[in-house]
């Protein structure tokens, strides 16, 4: 499945790639979508939309720049964390997140690394430790994948990443049945975890520092206000 899929992003690429240098915007076509790809597109070229395929999508789209639609995704993610190994509800995306597109340079480059994760997962991806997606797992699982969204959400200098590297190796694993990518999801999970600590103490100890100087520059007792 992973070779197929591999392939598939690989052809859109290169679509997209000679329509948005030789066709006019009205004329450009993505195998069955458009230039400027949207959600459903990218659902679309997945040929299969599981809970799994859309916690990934949403985990690669929380890192790049789209602007306003991070609290939906989050939104979304804590909509499929709730959801977690059941049926795929198509009214967990918001009608707005489905018009977001992203522009051609964007598509392009979420096509490519799409094509380059699926080529690398059938690579080294394969059925093993079962027992990481038992039955038994699926309330840890949900509890995990709502906390990663809680991070995506926070306002932390790139504190989006690691959560989003965690999801995309659960929703591999999850689709997959590889227990080992299941792990890996939760080390990467539990850095990104700590990168927060750490980062949320940097942020508390710079805005202490900032009104301390405050305080001495101004002559006011600033801390009393807060």
């Amino acid at each position: 499945m992973s070779k197929q899929l591999a392939e598939s992003f690989r052809r859109a690429a290169q679509e997209h790639l000679h329509d948005h240098a030789a066709a006019a915007p009205a004329e450009a076509k993505v195998l069955g979508g458009v230039r400027d790809l949207s959600l459903p597109d990218l659902l679309r070229l997945h040929g299969e939309a599981s809970a799994a395929v859309l916690l990934l999508l949403m985990a690669v789209l929380s890192v790049m720049p789209l602007a306003g639609v991070g609290t939906l995704l989050s939104f979304v993610i804590f909509a499929l964390a709730w959801r977690w190994s059941t049926a795929l509800d198509e009214r967990i995306v918001p009608e707005r997140l489905s018009r977001v597109r992203l522009n051609a340079q964007w598509s392009r480059r979420c096509l490519k690394f799409l094509a380059w994760m699926y080529g690398l997962s059938d690579r080294l991806m394969k059925a093993r430790w079962h027992w990481a997606s038992h039955r038994r797992t699926h309330k840890g699982w949900r509890l995990w994948i709502a906390l990663m969204g809680l991070l995506i959400l926070l306002p932390v200098p790139f504190g989006n990443v690691l959560p989003s590297i965690s999801l995309v190796l659960l929703s591999l694993g999850w689709m997959f049945r590889d227990g080992l990518a299941l792990l890996a999801a939760a080390v990467v999970g539990s850095g990104a975890f700590a990168f927060a600590l750490m980062m949320g103490h940097v942020l508390v100890d710079v805005a202490q520092r900032g009104l301390a100087f405050l305080t001495r520059w101004t002559g006011l007792e600033l801390g009393a206000l807060f």
